[in-house]
């Protein structure tokens, strides 16, 4: 696979755990409140409140690694852009 197919995988799967994030998030948040519900499950269209935190909690993990994914294949870049901006050449070459 060359870096161009990499660099879009890595992106688009970065999106969609991103994605995955804020919508497990946003219902955490807004309709199921925290603490314990006296006898009974905390559910949301159906799916408990366990589910959706592991969701949003692996979910937040893969965004993580593929954060850290992101930066080292574009680490040259972020080299050459850092040098760029303290000093007044533009030499840098990206791969």
């Amino acid at each position: 696979m060359n870096k161009a197919k990499l660099n879009y995988l890595v992106d688009f799967l970065l999106f969609i755990s991103f994605f995955i994030t804020a919508a497990t998030g946003l219902v955490l948040f807004f309709f199921i409140p925290s603490g314990v519900r006296q006898g009974g499950y905390q559910t949301f269209i159906g799916i408990m409140k366990a589910t959706w935190t592991d969701t949003h909690n692996y979910a937040g993990l893969a965004m993580i690694i593929l954060s850290l994914i992101h930066l080292i294949l574009h680490w040259n870049w972020i080299v050459c852009m850092t040098k760029n901006l303290f000093e007044k050449k533009d030499d840098c070459k990206i791969n």
